[in-house]
């Protein structure tokens, strides 16, 4: 029997979801707005939506990405403010209860660099670092199919990393794509649009997007010498500006690392926005 996992990548603000059969093919697919998770609508939606699903299409898994950190029975172990109320949230035991599906519940930036190894820029690779560069900064890595997350579940937490006492900030304060957006806010542009026109050496836009390189930089260096990954995936929308950002940051890492020391190849994130949906259901997909 062709085997059919419902998939869920919940954010900050929406809830996407689908169907990825046996030959990675993603179809059904819907989306949903959290509702600030008012009154725990996010865990609600989620058995809504499943016994929807699951009464029309014989379900073999049910895999989910989420914001935040989960814990190891598959709960939100830890979550920011975005997602108001979301910790502690039993999304695994909830789901498993209702359905009596197997059921796997990982952290977002986990899940895509999880779905980038079994169909994406990553894939035939035997370890991969994503960085993920956003509303903030998460980091990710995969060593032989396993995912290193830590003891505690905390590890890759690199947006929190590279604290400056001077400006009281910390790595993803200064370098992610939230930040570079707020400095282009007076000029009136967009982030793409800033790329653009930094593409084409237009002032002062190409200079502000070399400094948000330099930033970034400066906390890729540090992953590529501790993990040494065969390769380091570049994620979040900013990934779309291709070959272009590859070359960016590895002019940036130039004079932050010794000469010819890193072997690890940069490439950016193929699946976009559908990464996290295909890596939820990754440790459930039978190759």
């Amino acid at each position: 029997m062709t085997e059919l996992f419902l998939t869920f990548d919940i954010g900050g603000t929406s809830i996407k979801y689908g169907l990825i059969d046996q030959q990675l093919q993603l179809s059904h697919q819907g989306k949903c707005l959290t509702e600030q998770n008012k009154d725990g609508f996010i865990l609600k939606q989620l058995l809504k939506v499943t016994a929807s699903y699951q009464a029309q299409y014989p379900l073999t898994g049910i895999g989910v990405s989420t914001a935040g950190i989960v814990g190891a029975a598959g709960e939100i172990q830890y979550a920011g403010p975005t997602i108001p109320g979301y910790q502690g949230t039993p999304i695994k035991a909830a789901l498993v209860a209702q359905s009596g599906l197997p059921v796997v519940v990982v952290n977002d930036v986990d899940a895509a660099l999880l779905g980038e190894q079994l169909t994406g820029a990553a894939k035939g690779a035997t370890s991969a670092y994503c960085v993920a560069l956003g509303t903030g900064i998460g980091g990710a890595y995969v060593e032989n199919g396993q995912l290193m997350t830590g003891v505690h579940a905390t590890a890759n937490s690199i947006g929190y990393m590279l604290y400056d006492s001077k400006t009281q900030t910390n790595y993803e304060q200064r370098a992610s794509t939230l930040t570079l957006e707020h400095q282009l806010k007076p000029y009136g542009i967009s982030v793409k649009d800033a790329f653009s026109e930094a593409k084409i050496g237009h002032a002062p836009y190409d200079q502000m997007i070399k400094t948000w390189a330099e930033e970034v930089a400066t906390g890729i260096a540090p992953v590529l010498l501790l993990f040494d990954p065969e390769v380091l995936l570049l994620g979040g929308a900013v990934s779309l500006q291709g070959q272009y950002l590859v070359d960016l940051l590895t002019n940036a890492l130039s004079p932050l690392l010794p000469p010819k020391l890193i072997q690890t190849k940069i490439r950016v994130a193929k699946l976009a926005d559908k990464a996290q949906l295909y890596g939820a259901v990754a440790g459930l997909y039978k190759q």
